[in-house]
């Protein structure tokens, strides 16, 4: 009897990821990463690093006010400052705190209303997981598998889009005992094994959540570094 429950307690975690749901999975791993229900009610203020291979580093300033529907995004690139700002439907770019902006130098930086809805949706999608994992339009597949995932053992959850959201196919991966979202793929093309890869470092607290803290991007195709990016503190 004693060995019989000694092998029921062992086998109980596995169980318990057997019978669990991938929405109820995401819906753990929200309330391990924003238990306070923050995500799209409070004001965020961030700063990223975003380092490249080639040894150059973008600093990102991003302020984002959900409920007034106000988004603004500080870029430096080389010695110009950009400027990127949504706010309640109007479009605002600037160069070098002016608005007068030549038409070379808007395509060059690519100041446009396109571009700056781009970064907002970049931004607050990457950033925002695991809890832009319940926006209208999300299509989670509700098995759960367990997947080794560049040398951790996860919990994996698919998902796809509305066509009308999206077209891409990601798969999400968490931790299994805390539910911490631990990185996560997409493709734009599974069959030709395209897209990319993002791996985690670290974690910070900012504004009642917990943040994975570096991300790191690689090709599937040949595991190339795209690039790393810092949550500063």
């Amino acid at each position: 009897m004693r060995n019989i429950l000694l092998l029921c307690f062992l086998l109980l975690p596995f169980l318990s990821i057997a019978q669990l749901s991938a929405n109820a999975l995401i819906d753990r791993s929200i309330q391990y990463h924003d238990p306070g229900g923050h995500w799209g009610k409070k004001k965020l203020q961030w700063t990223f690093h975003e380092e490249r291979p080639d040894g150059s580093m973008r600093v990102s300033e991003m302020e984002w006010a959900p409920k007034k529907d106000h988004f603004i995004l500080l870029q430096e690139s080389g010695e110009n400052q950009l400027h990127r700002e949504l706010k309640s439907g109007d479009c605002i770019s600037k160069l070098n705190g002016s608005t007068e902006i030549s038409e070379e130098e808007a395509k060059k930086y690519r100041l446009n209303c396109e571009r700056n809805t781009m970064y907002r949706n970049y931004y607050t999608y990457l950033w925002g997981m695991p809890m832009k994992l319940k926006d209208p339009g999300t299509i989670v597949d509700p098995e759960v598998k367990e997947k080794n995932f560049f040398g951790q053992q996860l919990l994996e959850v698919k998902v796809t889009y509305d066509p009308a959201v999206g077209g891409d196919i990601w798969y999400f991966y968490f931790d299994p005992t805390t539910y911490a979202l631990s990185g996560y793929r997409f493709y734009h093309d599974e069959a030709v094994n395209d897209g990319e890869y993002i791996l985690f470092e670290g974690e910070l607290e900012k504004n009642g959540m917990k943040i994975p803290a570096n991300r790191s991007w690689y090709t599937h195709k040949d595991a190339r570094l795209l690039g790393t990016d810092r949550l500063q503190k």
